[in-house]
């Protein structure tokens, strides 16, 4: 099941996707807090404009270096072997936008990366869950972009303000609730020219491990997302591109680049 966060008419909602009619069916609320009551209203995709499919109430949670040919590819970089137990950073959630909104390139950076990866939608509150029941606690699945300065991230030596400015969350189109976690390939697109061409099973770390991981350091919240780690391909994204990152069964999230606007 698709569920979509929208305007429409000027008014916030939630829906569900029908596929077959093409409509979003609207429903009273934020399903992952008041379920999925319909309002008796439908409105066709085209007549809404998607935004963020979730704002995380606390934090967005980034996993590093969770494939391996990304590990080979940024030990030029950052220097380092594969991470032993999942490597976890926080953005903040001022830093999500939705498809169709611009990342904007601060201007303090020389080269700002994309990093297309798979995202996870918690939907109650986990605090030491057991890998065993962690996906007792998703909600759902999306698509991210762990947007990244990539030279502040060398220069910082940490990776919170690389990683945290605002629009470097892009998130959506929207959350799937029955993604199977398998087997899905994910790929990113800059100008259309393929950058990033991978599998999610290729992670290291599985999404259970990253749950009951990250759940033993802070607690999860009910619309935390966690971002579960990029392939191989990254690489700069400059003003007037458009990036694209697809996974397989969830959609495409597209976004265009812009400079900073000056003050």
């Amino acid at each position: 099941m698709k569920v979509g966060r929208f305007q429409h008419e000027g008014v916030l909602s939630y829906g569900i996707l029908d596929p077959d009619e093409q409509e979003w069916v609207l429903l009273k609320g934020d399903p992952m807090f008041a379920g999925y009551e319909p309002t008796g209203e439908r409105v066709k995709i085209t007549g809404v404009t998607l935004v963020a499919p979730v704002i995380p109430r606390s934090k967005v949670v980034g996993v590093g270096k969770n494939y391996q040919d990304h590990v080979e590819e940024m030990k030029s970089v950052t220097g380092g072997d594969a991470p032993k137990e999942p490597l976890l950073f926080l953005k903040p959630n001022t830093a999500v936008i939705g498809p169709n909104e611009p990342i904007v390139l601060p201007a303090v950076s020389n080269r700002v990366e994309h990093e297309g990866e798979l995202v996870v939608v918690i939907g109650k509150v986990a605090k030491n869950v057991p890998a065993e029941r962690a996906l007792e606690y998703v909600f759902g699945y999306t698509i991210g972009n762990d947007v990244s300065a990539r030279d502040l991230q060398v220069a910082d030596g940490q990776w919170a303000r690389a990683k945290g400015f605002d629009t470097f969350a892009p998130l959506g189109p929207v959350i799937e609730t029955e993604f199977e976690l398998a087997d899905a390939a994910i790929q990113t697109r800059v100008n259309g020219e393929i950058r990033q061409d991978g599998n999610i099973s290729d992670l290291i770390f599985d999404v259970p491990t990253i749950i009951a991981h990250a759940s033993a350091a802070f607690t999860l919240l009910p619309g935390d997302v966690i971002m579960t780690g990029t392939p191989a391909g990254v690489g700069p994204i400059v003003a007037g591109d458009t990036v694209e990152v697809e996974v397989e069964g969830l959609g495409i999230l597209r976004n265009p680049v812009r400079a900073a606007q000056a003050e």
